[in-house]
């Protein structure tokens, strides 16, 4: 990977991207006022269980999809993974939220500078509702169209999704920015483990009931500080 490859697609995985992903804890709100996860052990096991069993069966496996329709040049691939995406995920706040921060990774993908003509028709199939725009598609092809590797694709995006529960858990639960960094360190191994493994799935699956559960009860909170 040369450094505008590196550096191109480095923007849609910084913190800085306009995704709208600070708004959503991805059901951890949920868990933690419901006891599940009160420091940064049960933190760690509640990430651990979704890396492994959740987003690194589901989402995961669709980023390498995703990354596979824009290296063969077509389509067909994205598409269909899309709509499964869409009917697996259980959730309709989970399933609202991946559409949004999808939107608007594809959105820019398909304006910038330097464009590339399968993202400008895959944005041109959800802007019409022909596709749900899922981020782990619009990510996929993306980071497949800057030049980045089918595996560190989908690292990229389990590491987002990583930083993701850790920064809402700063402002959840009493963890600082040490911790959150000690966190991300020891999720390391887990991270590129599942994506050396999602690289070669093909079929998309998930179990992780108790993550589900708790994103389903998040818009039955009396309080919220995050949108799912």
């Amino acid at each position: 990977m040369n450094t505008i490859s590196l550096l191109s697609g480095l923007r849609f995985v910084d913190s800085f991207f306009p995704s709208g992903g600070y708004a959503f804890s991805s059901g951890l709100e949920a868990a933690v006022q419901g006891g599940a996860v009160r420091n940064a052990e049960e933190l760690s096991r509640y990430v651990v269980g979704l890396l492994t069993t959740g987003i690194g069966e589901l989402e995961a496996v669709a980023v390498g999809l995703a990354h596979d329709a824009c290296v063969s040049g077509s389509l067909k691939i994205a598409f269909k993974v899309d709509r499964e995406l869409d009917a697996m995920k259980l959730g309709r706040e989970s399933r609202t939220a991946s559409r949004q921060m999808g939107r608007q990774v594809i959105r820019l993908a398909a304006n910038q500078q330097a464009r590339h003509p399968l993202a400008e028709d895959y944005l041109a199939a959800v802007e019409a509702e022909q596709a749900p725009g899922h981020l782990a598609v619009s990510f996929g092809l993306t980071l497949a169209a800057a030049g980045w590797s089918k595996e560190d694709t989908i690292a990229a995006f389990l590491y987002q999704a990583a930083t993701g529960f850790v920064a809402a858990a700063m402002k959840l639960m009493p963890i600082g920015q040490r911790e959150g960094q000690r966190l991300l360190e020891s999720w390391l191994e887990v991270i590129e483990r599942v994506s050396h493994k999602a690289a070669h799935q093909r079929v998309l699956q998930s179990w992780s009931p108790v993550q589900d559960i708790y994103a389903m009860r998040h818009s039955r909170l009396e309080s919220r500080l995050f949108r799912s």
